[in-house]
């Protein structure tokens, strides 16, 4: 059983955007916990922490959960400095490439894997993604689109190419790995999992590119133990929630304050909303603090860019 401070990645194998975290504990030598979650909903054992966030992963310590992959690299960062993935000179560009890995250079992934011959794609799954993004998720128009995909998808991967000659280093943060890699590695290690045939054909042209992925690859996950998704709960329960020191930003443009009940929900899909009571809000993170009978009282963390907050 972990202790309150181990932190616990709910999370499952072929998730891409888990695969950062799992890298990123492999940079900094963390041990860590590894819950298993459903790849589509329900995800009954994640929702009494999260308060309805179902995306995937979700990194929880102790009592304090926290929500997309921006923000959990970032708290990692913040508990574990020894080994920095951000570095004062990539402070602010380095949250940047998320932005351009998660949305633009992702949404060109989708249709190049999943518009690929041969790619089976299970009905219950395109039904999942069509409730949580609100659109349909139609594999017949994205093999129809594949085509234009794959152009776009090769120059998002040359722009890596240009990076690695430009700089002639082994990574793409510098002399060491860190965030800039864990982002730009994530399209390629989805395809290469995902569909290899796609992948192979798609890297040909960028071997600076390709060699890289291995490096990423070599990181490794550190190391782990299998935990049980009740015992991630229980743990929840036995520990009391511990508020962020600072309180609430005075600037929130919003006028937002300490103790004001909220709803917090992503701007772009999973957008259900998840509501509680104010606690801790900065330029780059707001906490609530909310509760459940499976968990008790909890704090639960998002980033700012890409959700929106409002009182409820």
């Amino acid at each position: 059983m972990p202790d309150a401070n181990t932190p616990i990645l709910h999370h499952y194998p072929s998730s891409p955007f888990s695969e950062k975290v799992r890298l990123a504990f492999g940079i900094k030598g963390v041990h860590w916990a590894s819950v298993h979650i459903p790849m589509m909903a329900p995800k009954p054992d994640l929702i009494p922490l999260t308060g309805g966030y179902r995306l995937t992963p979700v990194l929880q310590i102790g009592s304090d959960i926290y929500c997309d992959t921006q923000l959990i690299l970032r708290e990692l960062d913040r508990r574990y400095p020894q080994v920095p993935l951000i570095t004062p000179a990539l402070a602010g560009f380095a949250p940047m490439i998320s932005m351009w890995s998660d949305r633009a250079f992702f949404q060109t992934s989708i249709p190049v894997i999943f518009g690929s011959t041969g790619y089976n794609l299970p009905a219950e799954f395109a039904a999942d993604r069509e409730q949580l993004s609100g659109r349909p998720f139609d594999q017949e128009a994205m093999a129809r689109a594949a085509p234009r995909m794959r152009d776009q998808w090769r120059a998002h991967a040359s722009w890596v190419e240009a990076q690695l000659a430009g700089t002639g280093s082994d990574w793409l943060s510098g002399g060491s790995p860190g965030l800039i890699d864990l982002h730009a590695h994530m399209n390629f290690w989805f395809a290469k999992n995902a569909h290899r045939p796609a992948y192979d054909a798609l890297i040909a042209a960028t071997p600076l590119t390709e060699a890289w992925v291995e490096r990423v690859e070599a990181i490794g996950h550190a190391t782990f133990d299998r935990l049980d998704a009740a015992a991630a709960l229980q743990l929840a329960q036995e520990t009391p929630p511990i508020p962020r020191t600072g309180g609430v930003d005075p600037r929130e443009a919003q006028g937002l304050r300490a103790g004001d009940l909220i709803s917090i929900n992503a701007d772009d899909y999973g957008r259900d909303p998840i509501s509680g009571t104010l606690v801790y809000s900065d330029v780059n993170e707001i906490a609530i603090q909310r509760g459940d009978p499976a968990v008790g009282e909890v704090i639960v963390h998002f980033p700012r860019v890409g959700y929106t907050a409002r009182r409820t």
